[in-house]
């Protein structure tokens, strides 16, 4: 009996044996297995990384470019009002000019008018022009001639 025992024994010890060889080649499936399936997860989220960073690389590129063109239209656009800054202060110099010339013009017609009446009884009150051309106070050089301002003159 005690071979019989013995031998009992020992098979279950190599059944044992089998067992714990079949366990740790399954653990050792499941480990390769897992390293794959980390190492392909590892590979997706490298490429899920090189795109997303494509994508920024090229909005980089994509960004550039509209800041260059709106540095562009901001200096065209600067330029432009500074063009029309300086027409607009010529144009005020001429406004001031000729507001000038008119307050002159019109201090003179009064004045005519006034001397019509001092000196002309029985004439109406208002300017005539005279014929002779000699006589005619409004004929003068300077009245002919165009009005030239610049933006020099407002440089100190």
């Amino acid at each position: 009996m005690a071979s019989s025992s013995g031998t009992s024994s020992g098979s279950t010890l190599i059944h044992n044996s089998g067992s714990e060889e079949d366990l740790q080649a399954l653990m050792d499936l499941r480990k390769r297995k897992r390293m794959i399936s980390n190492r392909e997860s590892a590979r997706r989220s490298r490429m899920r990384k090189q795109q997303h960073l494509d994508e920024l690389t090229a909005q980089v590129a994509q960004l550039r470019t509209e800041n260059h063109q709106i540095i562009t239209s901001v200096n065209i656009t600067t330029q432009q009002y500074l063009s029309i800054e300086a027409e607009n202060s010529i144009l005020r110099a001429q406004v001031g000019e000729l507001s000038h010339r008119l307050q002159s013009l019109d201090e003179i017609i009064t004045f005519l008018n006034a001397s019509n009446g001092v000196f002309g009884a029985g004439v109406s009150n208002t300017f005539t022009e005279p014929n002779d051309s000699l006589l005619n106070p409004l004929n003068l050089s300077y009245l002919s001639q165009p009005l030239m301002a610049t933006a020099d003159i407002f440089q100190y």
